[in-house]
């Protein structure tokens, strides 16, 4: 059982002018993919408007929406992020290990509201990079801009330590 790789990234354009385009990656989850998705974004030059980020410690969905250059290789763009995702079949098999009357703790889920008053390129990244730096386990991630300018990212985070 798998999913199909044109399944895992998908890029949908934006439909008139200033709108964003929308990335949205369905895959298995890893330690740092979020950070990992963000740094690719960046290095071609995009900005993150949005972004909404879901596991549930197996499985992620993820969805960016991007604004920037009109003339983003956005094939390669795709190939660039399906190369940090790992493959169904390389996680399918880890809970084989696990015994059987043994269940998963569930780990408390902390928010962690970020607020900034700049926008500046890579900030979402910078702070994915500090949170696993600390060891930290980002489950879900709300980012909004305001009109204002001012930054809004809401962390929802565990320490798995």
């Amino acid at each position: 059982m798998g999913i199909l790789r044109e399944d895992v990234v998908v890029i949908s354009p934006a439909e008139k002018a200033g709108d964003p385009t929308v990335i949205s990656v369905n895959c298995p989850d890893k330690t740092g993919l979020g950070c990992d998705l963000c740094r690719i974004v960046l290095y071609f030059g995009l900005s993150i408007a949005r972004g909404d980020f879901s596991t549930d410690g197996k499985w992620c969905y993820i969805v960016l929406w991007v604004d920037g250059k009109t003339n983003t290789r956005w094939d390669l763009l795709e190939k660039r992020l399906l190369e940090v995702c790992p493959s169904y079949f390389s996680t399918s098999g880890i809970d084989y290990y696990r015994p059987v009357n043994q269940q998963p703790k569930q780990l408390d889920v902390y928010l962690l509201k970020f607020w900034c008053s700049c926008v500046r390129k890579g900030l979402l990244h910078d702070i994915t990079l500090v949170l696993f730096d600390l060891e930290l386990t980002i489950k879900r991630v709300k980012v909004s801009t305001t009109p204002d300018g001012k930054v809004m990212d809401l962390f929802f985070i565990t320490d798995t330590r």
